[in-house]
């Protein structure tokens, strides 16, 4: 796999996110996290809902289904979805983006 992140984002601690061909790495705060993921398979999202979440698209593709509205994201683009709102998607390989989760307990660590 092609690293996205440089080596003080990979000395970060991995983050245990339940999802197969994924590499996230958790930057941890008293009230909010975030996460730098880079995904080597594709991943399907079932929907769900949780504290608001917003995303910066690194590199390649998602697909993002937000309140009922599909989105097609690519390099450089940004989503936010607000607290409580449900939302799926499809990950393609070769996905990777920074993602602020407004919670600090989203993920643990590995």
């Amino acid at each position: 796999m092609n690293q996205v992140f440089p080596k003080p984002i990979r000395n970060l601690p991995e983050a245990d996110i339940p999802l197969d061909g994924i590499t996230a790495y958790l930057s941890q705060s008293e009230t909010h996290q975030i996460i730098f993921m880079q995904f080597e398979k594709d991943a399907d999202l079932p929907e769900h809902a949780h504290a608001a979440q917003v995303g910066i698209v690194l590199e390649g593709r998602i697909e993002l289904v937000i309140d009922g509205k599909k989105q097609n994201l690519s390099k450089g683009d940004r989503y936010y979805i607000p607290e409580g709102v449900k939302h799926s998607g499809k990950i393609y390989a070769g996905y990777a983006d920074i993602t602020f989760f407004n919670e600090p307990n989203r993920y643990t660590k590995k």
